[in-house]
């Protein structure tokens, strides 16, 4: 009695040590494959020469019939479940036909990416992850149907009585009638001679090589002529005019209007195969989000221009509320600068997020955050310093539009800060441009900032035994007579700077009103004093030295 007590102890305990392995083998299997009763039961057997024992194999399988126009045989590598039995065998050839076609006009295989096992398993990827992981069902693309990306998969689909195989997923077949109607033949192609739809090279057909050129060409003509159009009603005066609204609106309505034709051609008059649409898909919609962005940022300037001036010789002029004029430009400069670059990065993350391409390749900023982010880093790093740079100076308010400044000997007005120079005007009416970084680490020599009122110097070498007193008051007989200094009688002044063997140097302070007539007048005092110097040093008492030029140097 004890033993058998002790029989069924052990066999309970059997029993209840089995479960959790049995429901973890279960819980295995559900993540290996998808179970169901039959595998298309509607079509019969599948033929012998038929693998579908691993992904790539089962595309390749399909291929094969596909181009052999073996419908039948390619409709044992869909997943029909969605469809009657009943129907199955007249509904199959019809689906992988029109299978056949997305993957000629809209789905790019990376072979290298798929994978020839029968578990799904990537063993050459270690960071994702489902990386030594079974996979049951694999994404093969992204295709746009309206306004909703379509994923296309194939699936790992085990009978209850027979091995796992990998057929398109139901789900796509479900889609396949309305994305065939999205991109299937047109009418036009579909009425094209039998040789020109024969395939030419690198999985082209004849009317692509002929039709994309023409594509091309088109779309080009068509934003000649509409470019052309808005510019016939400017007048020669206003072409380039930065206020005019019309100039604002042509560059973006041609982008738009040739972008717009290329999606209508592309979709409705020849629906190009997968390898052209790659690259012509992302364009479009490229194009389409430039032409939001170079709209809003036109728009933008040309309301700007209207209600701030950024004319850098109207901004120089000194007056009163001219300096608040300065900083409102430059502000507002700098805001416009921010906008462009948030703008733009709006437009970057949209065009990447509605690229199937990017999608479908596996491409985001996430996964490309390696060589490629280090390489555009380490290329645009001069590009990013320079706009921070910048954003730094309109902050601070170290150099504004109009702004007189003193820079690297030069004496200039500052024009405009751009993202990545600035743009200086000369006195002698030329531009000296400057890289942002560059301006803003060289010390400079702002005259507008903080109070208009300067004094220039006016340093003349004269002799040790130059009478000062006399030439001080030829330089107050010459201050008095000069026309446009400022009156403050505190700030002139006579000063022995400095002296060596060869003589002395004396200091003459210039009181100028504002920066814009400062250097005019320091020369005309310098040539007057210089006119006097000669002067008294004509009398008997010289007073430059004696020293020949070479020797003093």
């Amino acid at each position: 009695m004890i033993l058998l007590t002790r029989l069924l102890s052990l066999t309970l305990l059997a029993v209840l040590l089995s479960l959790p392995v049995s429901a973890r083998a279960q819980n295995e299997a559900l993540d290996r494959w998808y179970e169901v009763e039959m595998v298309n039961p509607g079509l019969g057997s599948a033929p012998q020469n038929i693998d579908r024992t691993t992904p790539r194999a089962a595309l390749e399988s399909f291929l094969f019939r596909a181009d052999a126009e073996d419908w039948e045989g390619a409709a044992h590598l869909l997943d029909l479940s969605s469809i009657e039995p009943g129907e199955q065998a007249e509904l199959g050839p019809e689906r992988a036909r029109q299978f056949a076609t997305l993957m000629d006009r809209k789905i790019m295989i990376d072979w290298y990416d798929l994978r020839d096992r029968p578990d799904g398993v990537d063993a050459r990827t270690k960071d994702s992850p489902m990386a030594g992981e079974p996979r049951r069902s694999l994404l093969l693309w992204y295709v746009k149907l309206g306004d909703r990306p379509v994923p296309i998969r194939i699936n790992r689909v085990k009978p209850a009585t027979g091995e796992p195989v990998w057929l398109v997923s139901r789900q796509t077949v479900q889609a396949l009638p309305a994305l065939a109607d999205a991109f299937g033949p047109t009418k036009l192609e579909e009425a094209l001679p039998a040789p020109l739809r024969e395939r030419a090279f690198w999985g082209l057909r004849w009317w692509e090589v002929v039709a994309l050129p023409m594509v091309l060409i088109l779309t080009g003509v068509i934003g000649i002529l509409v470019n052309g159009l808005m510019s016939r009603g400017l007048n020669r005066t206003l072409r380039d005019a930065p206020y005019s609204m019309l100039v604002a609106l042509r560059g973006p309505a041609t982008l738009a209007v040739v972008s717009a034709s290329m999606s209508l051609l592309t979709r409705h008059v020849f629906v190009f195969s997968g390898r052209i649409d790659t690259i012509l898909s992302p364009l479009i919609i490229l194009g389409f989000v430039a032409t939001v962005l170079w709209l809003v940022i036109n728009v933008a300037d040309v309301i700007l221009n209207r209600l701030v001036k950024f004319d850098g010789d109207e901004l120089a002029e000194m007056g009163e509320g001219q300096e608040q004029r300065r900083n409102i430009a430059t502000r507002v400069s700098a805001a416009r600068r921010a906008v462009i670059v948030l703008v733009v990065l709006v437009g970057a993350g949209i065009v990447i997020s509605e690229a199937s391409v990017m999608r479908s390749l596996g491409i985001s900023l996430i996964a490309s955050a390696g060589t490629a982010t280090i390489i555009l880093a380490y290329a645009g790093r001069n590009v990013l310093t320079n706009i921070m740079a910048s954003m730094q100076i309109a902050l601070n308010q170290s150099a504004r539009i109009g702004d007189k400044v003193m820079f690297k000997g030069y004496l200039c007005s500052v024009e405009r800060i751009h993202f990545t120079y600035v743009q200086l005007r000369v006195w002698t009416g030329q531009r000296l441009v400057v890289p942002v970084v560059d301006f803003v680490a060289e010390p400079f020599e702002n005259w507008t900032m903080q109070e208009h009122f300067l004094i220039r110097e006016v340093v003349l070498r004269l002799s040790h035994s130059a009478k000062i007193e006399k030439l001080r008051q030829r330089y107050e007989e010459i201050l008095d007579d000069m026309e446009g200094l400022a009156d403050r009688p505190e700030s002139r002044g006579v000063y022995v700077s400095q002296h060596d063997v060869f003589g002395q140097e004396v200091l003459f302070l210039i009181p100028c009103p504002d920066p814009n007539v400062a250097w005019s007048l320091e020369c005309e005092a310098r040539e007057r004093l210089l006119a006097a110097a000669q002067e008294l040093d004509s009398a008997a008492q010289p007073i430059f030295p004696e020293q020949p030029p070479a020797e003093a140097a």
